[in-house]
């Protein structure tokens, strides 16, 4: 068929391997351009090396190691996206992903270009495939079984996982599950007990595809070195209900729900699943190191964060470092105020560097590890300044400043002392009011004579479009605000939190929950 190269005819020029029987038996691989010469194997991968015109969601991978596996190739990409399809041709060492959009494909070739990514100690060459997208078909072949259609397996799945928890000699807190399972997607709600004495989960994404992700990369991995082994399965819920949230469930979407009565999560672990009343925490187990398999894997993760060789080696969550290495940026743009403003929405931001020599890369460290864990799951993919950013965990624990008379003393900036920040006082409110990026702003410290019409003009003044507008009923200090896009609410809020309304009213910008 002109414009496509089917699977089967893979399998006639010597790639047999497949992966598992689970995923879609058939794929086919389709192009807008012509299609490839009927030459032998190695002309035609040749043909995907040369530059391909416009965009494509098909990520080329090629010159992979042996031995390396599905987990890990998929690794690659967990930072930029999610992966809607792979053809994973195990003998050619080379594979093709399918991105949900264009521009989670151009960001993760982008990054790479700069920065090599490695799998088993070797480089990984990866570009944008002249084809433009893969898809699933109906060849009639057991080869055809070398694409993997995640959006196929997910839509007859549930967002609910059920957890159980093996060799759990180590504490295991919701704050370890909610850490380990936001790498994949927002977490909303947590359930732990026990059952036939042993520690069991229910954990709830706000999608399908999430559980999906997290399902085929924690599967069989240890949360502790040689200890807290994962299985997962897919649970019948499709939602869960939670009436308490204390350390034995919680629902993050409900932070008003009360208490009730709980009995340590600590005892629930050990006394109830191993019938033992002698307590081992989790900075035991941590002595012996973190295993590569939490979170994800130690080639990945290196990968992930390129130049910052980032390897998780402690003990503690995968969380626990407060340094974030920000990616792709808008080097012409980007300013560490910027980064300050937006990363402030989600803790006290301590320093931020724009690296001199990649200005599209930046560090912000921010007050602990759990303020880092908000900002990476709520910000990692949305768009400052045009481009999507990629946030990993760096492997610095700090930020240094510069010595004066640096040239690159402008690009790093120390908010240690900053007045903008949001949670500079124990047990505040704004703790409360923690949301991930949405186009309606939460407007707060308004003088009570500002107008709607000064307030719909100061936020449409950097080429955003308001689409609605509304002061409290009862607090004409407060107001919500709705932009044309969470693109535009980002940086209406980067360019207008701490704007001076009147010599004594600064205005604060937050995400609201609420719209309008």
């Amino acid at each position: 068929m002109e414009g496509t190269v089917s699977v089967a005819d893979s399998q006639q020029r010597g790639v047999s391997e497949c992966l598992p029987s689970a995923y879609p038996t058939s794929a086919v691989m389709s192009s807008h351009s012509p299609p490839a010469s009927k030459g032998n194997d190695s002309k035609r991968f040749k043909r995907d090396g040369r530059s391909t015109e416009g965009s494509s969601r098909v990520i080329h991978i090629y010159r992979l190691p042996s031995g390396v596996t599905e987990r890990e190739v998929l690794s690659l990409a967990l930072p930029f996206g999610k992966v809607s399809n792979l053809l994973f041709l195990k003998e050619k060492n080379q594979a093709f992903m399918e991105m949900n959009t264009e521009e989670a494909a151009n960001t993760m070739v982008s990054y790479y270009t700069c920065v090599t990514p490695e799998l088993h100690g070797q480089p990984v060459h990866i570009q944008l495939s002249c084809y433009k997208e893969l898809k699933a078909g109906d060849v009639g072949s057991a080869a055809a079984a070398a694409a993997v259609d995640t959006g196929r397996v997910v839509a007859r799945r549930t967002p609910v996982l059920r957890i159980l928890v093996e060799n759990c000699f180590c504490l295991v807190t919701l704050e370890v599950l909610h850490r380990l399972f936001s790498r994949f997607g927002t977490v909303l709600k947590i359930i732990t007990y026990i059952k036939n004495n042993r520690f069991q989960v229910l954990l709830q994404y706000a999608d399908p595809l999430s559980a999906q992700r997290a399902k085929l990369f924690l599967d069989g991995q240890n949360i502790y070195d040689a200890c807290c082994t994962l299985r997962i399965t897919f649970s019948g819920f499709t939602n869960l209900t939670v009436k308490y949230n204390n350390d034995k469930s919680r629902d993050y979407t409900r932070p008003d729900l009360p208490s009730g009565n709980s009995q340590a999560l600590l005892a629930q672990n050990r006394a109830t699943a191993l019938g033992a009343p002698v307590a081992i925490s989790a900075s035991s187990c941590a002595s012996t190191g973190l295993p590569h398999s939490f979170a994800v894997p130690q080639a990945a993760a290196a990968a992930a964060a390129g130049a910052e060789s980032q390897v998780i080696t402690s003990g503690s969550p995968a969380l626990a470092n407060a340094v974030l290495l920000v990616a792709n940026l808008n080097p012409e743009k980007v300013t560490p105020q910027s980064l300050f403003i937006l990363f402030g929405a989600y803790g006290n931001v301590q320093r931020v560097k724009i690296l001199y020599k990649k200005k599209e890369n930046a560090l912000v460290q921010m007050a602990n590890g759990s303020q880092a864990e908000l900002a990476l799951r709520h910000l990692n993919g949305h768009k400052l300044h045009g481009k999507s950013l990629c946030i990993v965990l760096s492997k610095h624990q700090s930020v240094k400043l510069p010595r004066e008379g640096k040239e690159d003393q402008d690009l790093t900036k120390d908010y240690v002392n900053s007045p903008l920040h949001r949670f500079r006082k124990p047990g505040s409110k704004n703790f409360q009011n923690i949301f991930p990026p949405t186009a309606t702003l939460h407007l707060s410290n308004l003088p009570t004579s500002v107008l709607e019409e000064d307030l719909k003009k100061l936020f449409s003044s950097g080429g955003g479009s308001v689409k609605a507008f509304k002061f409290f009923p009862k607090d004409r200090k407060m107001a919500l605000i709705r932009m044309g896009s969470v693109e535009e609410a980002i940086q209406a809020l980067v360019e207008l939190h701490g704007y001076a309304l009147g010599q004594s009213n600064h205005l604060r910008v937050s995400f609201s929950r609420i719209t309008i």
